[in-house]
């Protein structure tokens, strides 16, 4: 016989925690259903990942610097004097059974947890599910990437080994060429001079206690206002900015999640198994007389990289002060500009926009020409600087002039934004335009009819009412309007020059846009459609649009 008592040890629980109260409302909160919303999942099953594997490798990594003799199973290295910590690394490769697995699994979760994170965020941008109330995640998600870059940066000098060693020489460079306090900076963060005896262990420090500790912090925060704020659903039929459509969290997806946990881990267990990745016993111990040829810092640092390379070589003196510009403006300026930039996009549209309406419908990128243009710019701007990280392999392997490929990027890294924001922002009102030529005019058939006086046209079918409903289920693009220069009492209003400021700024930010119709429009169009087009069957169909179903969309 059937029953809804809860198991002893799960009702022992709820009479002191009150958890069947708890697990009854959030449970069956409903999430909608995109395969773009995957993306944060990666980031979270990837970082999870590397809690595990990161807790195998601390049982036999040894954060040390002190200088032993290795005596292991590599015997290309043996005999040769080094610190612990890369002893300890080549142990865990050769001598620690499913060791060098762990490794690459963990190398690898590292490398997916920054591309998810990076996709993640991409998606929101476009989409523009950062508008309120997700400001604030937008920037905790934000900080997550920003100490998921460190924290990558961090693991990847505790080897000891050369390429990392050259790696952190760079970035003492650049800490160094901090005005007045770069030395101190330097002997606080290494314990000395370069490489210093306490390197490692600070690092170790970090990378397994501090910056895991925020990320989680972060995420537990992120989290909670997912589900606070409700998740944002693409527009479609019946879904408005007060409801969410999809499925239940349990038991439709903790069972997804579970499986697609598995997926992702599966699949990063069959790169560490199949790629190799840092093979840190080819390198050799790190020696500061030394440099590895053809050196590169994983992928998500290489914008730092091709930043300090692209930067021509000045400096200047002040008072027994060097100013090294060469560094200061590439590493020390540009990237905290850019990521600043970046994080506080958000208020820096809305001001623009005047928008203070809460979102929960996502916008396609088309809809939104200006941001998209700039989303589309600050891609190019990072991938230029991406690439002049590799400029000396890209002239290697292409047998180019290595001075050439430098001052290409100079300008294009200049350039190319401008021109990517022009192009992408052509392009999508360019698709609204396509839009409205569907919504208005239907489906082109291909069938070629005569008229009575002896004209061509081409028949067209109605698209239907869904297609229609998604087409038009978007705002209108009204630059602001910030009144007049006095009120009904002659008093000029207050931050004028600033709000002008604003207003040009909000006009060249929806100038172009192609509005969608009105409903006395498509009201027309599908008269016309019934005129001429009643009898056309396509693939397609040709179910009509219904008027009183669409006013709602519409005339809003």
């Amino acid at each position: 016989m059937a029953t809804n008592e809860f198991p002893p040890p799960v009702k022992w629980l709820d009479d002191r925690l009150g958890i069947g109260k708890i697990g009854k409302k959030n449970l069956r909160k409903v999430f909608p259903d995109h395969w773009s919303f995957m993306l944060g999942e990666i980031a979270l099953y990837s970082f999870i990942i590397l809690l595990l594997t990161g807790t195998f490798l601390t049982f036999w990594f040894r954060p040390s610097m002190a200088a032993v003799e290795y005596q292991g199973s590599y015997s290309l290295l043996k005999g040769l004097h080094m610190s612990e910590a890369y002893a300890s690394t080549l142990d865990i490769s050769f001598d620690v059974r499913g060791g060098l697995l762990m490794r690459q699994i963990h190398h690898w979760a590292a490398v997916l947890f920054v591309a998810a994170m990076m996709v993640h965020l991409l998606r929101i941008f476009f989409t523009g599910a950062f508008r309120k109330p997700r400001e604030l995640n937008w920037v905790i998600g934000f900080g997550m990437l920003f100490l998921g870059i460190i924290e990558g940066f961090i693991g990847y000098g505790l080897p000891d080994d050369l390429l990392s060693g050259t790696g952190l020489r760079i970035t003492q460079g650049m800490i160094q060429a901090s005005p007045v306090i770069g030395t101190y900076l330097t002997f606080f963060i290494f314990g000395g001079e370069f490489p210093g005896d306490d390197m490692v262990s600070r690092f170790f420090t970090v990378h397994v206690l501090l910056i895991p500790g925020l990320i989680l912090a972060l995420v537990t925060a992120h989290l909670f206002l997912v589900v606070y704020h409700k998740h944002t659903q693409y527009p479609g039929p019946g879904r408005t900015n007060n409801n969410v459509v999809g499925y239940p969290l349990m038991p439709v997806y903790m069972a997804k999640a579970g499986g697609f946990f598995f997926v992702v881990f599966g699949v990063t267990a069959l790169m560490g198994a199949l790629l190799q990745i840092n093979p840190v016993w080819l390198y050799g111990p790190y020696n500061p007389a030394e440099v590895t040829a053809g050196s590169q810092p994983d992928w998500y640092m290489g914008w730092l990289e091709g930043s300090v390379r692209l930067m021509p070589g000045f400096e200047s003196h002040f008072w027994g002060i060097t100013l090294s510009w060469n560094l200061i403006i590439p590493a020390l300026l540009i990237p905290p500009a850019f990521v600043t930039l970046v994080a506080l996009y958000p208020f820096i549209e809305g001001w623009i926009t005047g928008d203070k309406r809460e979102h929960h419908l996502l916008d396609r990128p088309r809809n939104m020409p200006t941001r998209t243009g700039i989303g589309a710019a600050f891609i190019t701007f990072y991938g230029l600087l991406w690439i002049g990280g590799g400029n000396d392999l890209i002239a290697t392997h292409f047998n180019v002039s290595l001075n050439n490929v430098t001052w290409f990027l100079r300008f294009a890294v200049f350039l190319g934004p401008v021109f990517a924001f022009w192009a992408a922002r052509r392009i999508a009102i360019s698709l609204q335009r396509s839009d409205t030529e569907r919504l208005l005019h239907g489906l082109e058939t291909g069938i070629i009819v005569r008229l009575p006086h002896g004209e061509y046209i081409e028949k067209h079918a109605p698209i239907s009412e869904y297609e229609a409903y998604e087409l038009t289920a978007r705002d209108r693009l009204l630059p602001l309007d910030i009144g007049p220069e006095t009120d009904e009492n002659g008093v000029r209003a207050p931050r004028r020059a600033l709000n002008k400021v604003r207003a040009r700024l909000s006009r060249f930010y929806f100038a172009d846009a192609i509005q969608k119709p009105t409903l006395e429009e498509i009201e027309e169009a599908r008269h016309h459609l019934e005129e001429h087009d009643d009898s056309v069957e396509t693939p397609l169909g040709t179910v009509e649009l219904d008027p009183d179903q669409a006013r709602e969309v519409i005339e809003h």
